[in-house]
């Protein structure tokens, strides 16, 4: 596919100039109409015609890209072409639709389920690229957009899902499956789209499923809404400090950032600190003012309950209660019985010993660990108790006084352009891939880098796109996303995947290079493993390629990665000074190495408790209209025991993965499934003594990352390991045991 998309400098240029004329033609025919009433008829409906077709040809959804690899031309792309090529992709689906139910031949597995997988290209297209606009660089006007293409959106994936004559035929298929001969990947496609008509509603009434559509327009507005108040308020919130004294305890680098941050918004000579993590962590670990540390942890917490415009509680509200409704609709007990079934843990109660199981054991490991830091803060002559504003601050103190380690003593170490070539090496010698920056290819922000993917001889896998710094359009978190998956429709050529990871790491400052903290370099590796997943998909069907698992096992490839991150022989590939280049010392590495299972109590349990909320709201089986998010959360807190001490890491009304579009609810315990999965196969590189060991790479490539959603993840773990895993080596690596 490769050999006939390239493009020149050229060639952009007229490509360019084509669109400027067109442009200059549809101003020309407004003014005619506006000036020239009188013109007959039949001229008006040509220059009409005429301008429709201008707009047509210089949307570039509407032909084939023509850029390397086919990656979207953010240079040619304006908010003005999403709207019609959304309407145009639901349209051309809407045929497709037509033309697999109408087809007078008997439904087969390729004239019916195939036809279906294959449909919606157009529409994919456009969504691709808009919602990972949305997410990394969605100006207000997208932002309003996204509203106006979800009520596109909805009602048609909600047509397709219970469109009767369309279930038929699958259903036809589904019902002789044995008869068929059809490969394993064709089953668990066959199995999939059955179910998935199933689990939307097709075998309800006509009546219900008018609710079942209701349903979920409403959980669509909601989510969207939820999510769009998260991001303005996070935005919207600024400490400005304008006293040198308030600095106190502050590393340089983050005094600079503040400064920068302060300038940027026209407040030079003060400091600006965020709620963005890479700007709120460093303030709460080092700065000595506790009033201000109470103050920014408190506005963080606080966010979507402050009983504004941005408040998130009736939401949470109406979203906890019509997802109750749904699944009642549906035939199931709960929301998380509904979503579970598709799970690897595949039932509420599963999920349960799960997370009380890890939450045993860390409980009092938090406890210990609040004794030392209460001790640090006695010492110094305190007199308060620990609140949770002072744990990072006193954690960081035992840290440094346990082993002499301070985090920003390793940050000269972490610039990040080291720290992705590290993740890259990591990848070449598990896998033997070749990373190639590429300047010929356009990107939506100035800050994105691009990167071709290769095998070792060269050839090509895919386009990866990596945006890491934040700024006011881009929302909170970490991820990775896909513009392009990878699919062979007809069995053989390759459609290539186009891969982004957008993260929000601390920035660079005038001269300064961004220098990661240990979390920073951690997540990068954890985001690359999510894009080698999508990467090394080889996969015939898009639905089932690359990330398409469930959510249980889909962080497995990502958590993975973090384990080499701090790794000795690791390190000393790519952890260097910023300044003269100096590969980190041994000693250093070595307090890294003693110090890494400190603080595992607090991290456990404040991701724990989130993940049990998340399931005691979808649980419930019955919907409580009076249902208040604080009164809930209090009292979920209360029945687990949570220390006062520790913040649930994601409070209801800013818990993003579960709330805006369901991505996770009944699903935030995936991680801690999926670090079960990855202790369990890490353990599978070091117990041969190589860390890169090219027979358990091979193995893990060809059996989990190649393999996508195409067989039953249990089973692709034990062709990889040889056995099912236990939670042993977790607790191993947290010091629980």
């Amino acid at each position: 596919m490769q050999g006939n998309i390239g493009i020149t400098k050229a060639s952009i240029h007229k490509k360019q100039f084509k669109l400027k004329r067109l442009s200059i033609l549809a101003i020309s025919t407004t003014i005619l109409f506006s000036s020239c009433g009188n013109l007959p008829k039949e001229t008006k409906e040509e220059m009409s015609k005429e301008t429709k077709e201008a707009k047509v040809d210089s949307n570039p959804f509407f032909t084939e890209y023509n850029t390397p690899h086919q990656t979207p031309p953010f240079e040619l792309i304006k908010n003005e072409h999403f709207m019609p090529a959304f309407n145009k992709g639901i349209q051309e689906q809407n045929k497709e639709i037509e033309a697999i139910i109408n087809n007078p031949e008997a439904p087969t597995f390729e004239n019916t389920v195939e036809a279906l997988e294959f449909s919606g290209k157009q529409l994919s297209k456009v969504s691709n690229v808009f919602f990972n606009l949305t997410s990394a660089h969605g100006d207000e006007e997208i932002q309003g957009l996204k509203s106006e293409a979800l009520k596109l959106i909805i009602p048609h994936s909600n047509k397709i899902s219970m469109n009767a004559k369309l279930f038929e035929r699958v259903k036809a298929v589904y019902d002789k499956r044995d008869e068929l001969g059809l490969k394993p990947n064709q089953i668990v496609l066959l199995e999939k789209q059955y179910k998935g008509f199933v689990r939307g509603g097709a075998l309800l009434n006509d009546e219900k499923k008018a609710e079942l559509s209701k349903i979920k327009e409403q959980l669509s507005e909601f989510g969207t809404k939820f999510g769009n108040n998260i991001l303005k308020e996070t935005k919207s919130w600024k400490l400005v400090i304008d006293n040198k004294k308030d600095l106190s305890g502050l590393p340089k680098g983050a005094i600079a950032a503040a400064a920068a941050a302060a300038k940027a918004n026209k407040l030079e000579g003060k400091w600006v600190f965020t709620l963005d993590k890479p700007s709120m962590i460093p303030f709460l670990q080092y700065a000595d003012n506790r009033e201000l540390r109470k103050e920014i942890l408190t506005a963080y917490s606080k966010r979507g309950d402050n009983d504004n415009e941005f408040d998130n509680k009736e939401l949470i509200n109406k979203i906890a209660n019509l997802r109750v409704k749904e699944a009642h609709l549906l035939g199931y007990d709960s929301h998380a019985d509904y979503i579970l079934e598709e799970r690897m843990l595949n039932k509420p109660e599963k999920v349960y010993d799960l997370l009380n199981n890890i939450w045993e054991k860390a409980l009092p490991a938090a406890k210990e660990e609040l004794k030392d830091l209460q001790a640090m803060s006695d010492k110094e002559g305190n007199t308060f108790k620990i609140k949770p504003w002072d744990w990072w601050y006193y954690a960081e103190k035992v840290k440094k006084a346990k082993y002499d380690l301070d985090e920003e003593m390793l940050r000269p170490y972490f610039m990040i352009d080291n720290v992705r070539d590290g993740a890259f090496a990591v990848a070449s010698k598990l896998y033997g891939l070749k990373f190639v920056p590429r300047d010929d290819i356009s990107t939506y922000h100035k800050d994105v880098q691009v990167i071709e993917l290769q095998e070792a001889d060269g050839t090509h896998i895919g386009i990866f796109y990596l945006d890491y710094f934040p700024r006011s359009t881009k929302r909170g978190g970490a991820y990775m996303n896909s513009y392009r998956k990878q699919s062979r429709p007809d069995g053989v050529n390759n459609i290539t995947p186009i891969v982004c990871n957008v993260c929000n790491f601390t920035a660079p400052v005038g001269d300064t290079p961004s220098l990661l903290s240990v979390d920073e370099v951690q997540t990068l590796f954890h985001e690359f493993g999510h894009a080698l997943h999508g990467f090394l998909s080889n996969c015939q069907y898009n639905s089932l390629s690359g990330t398409s698992v469930p959510r249980d096992f889909v962080e497995l490839p990502s958590q993975i990665m973090e384990n080499w991150a701090l790794e000795p022989e690791v390190l000393k590939m790519y952890a260097k000074h910023y300044e003269t280049g100096e590969l980190i010392p041994d000693e250093l590495i070595e307090k890294v190495q003693k110090a890494g299972k400190f603080n595992q109590g607090f991290i456990t349990v404040e991701f724990t408790a989130a993940a049990l909320l998340d399931m005691d709201y979808h649980t419930l089986t019955e919907e409580k209209p009076d249902l208040n998010a604080t009164t809930f959360e209090n009292a979920s807190m209360k029945k687990m025991g949570m220390l006062p001490e520790i913040i649930v890491r994601y409070r209801s009304t800013y818990f993003n993965h579960i709330f805006p579009n369901g991505g996770y609810s009944s699903g935030y315990y995936a991680y801690t499934n999926s670090a079960v999965l990855d202790a369990d196969a890490f353990k599978a590189f070091t117990e041969t003594g190589d860390l890169f060991n090219p027979k358990v790479a091979k193995s893990f490539r060809e059996n989990v990352l190649s393999r996508g959603g195409s067989q039953d993840p249990a089973k692709l773990y034990r062709k990889f390991r040889g056995t099912d895993p236990t939670v042993d080596a977790l607790m191993e690596r947290k010091g629980f045991q």
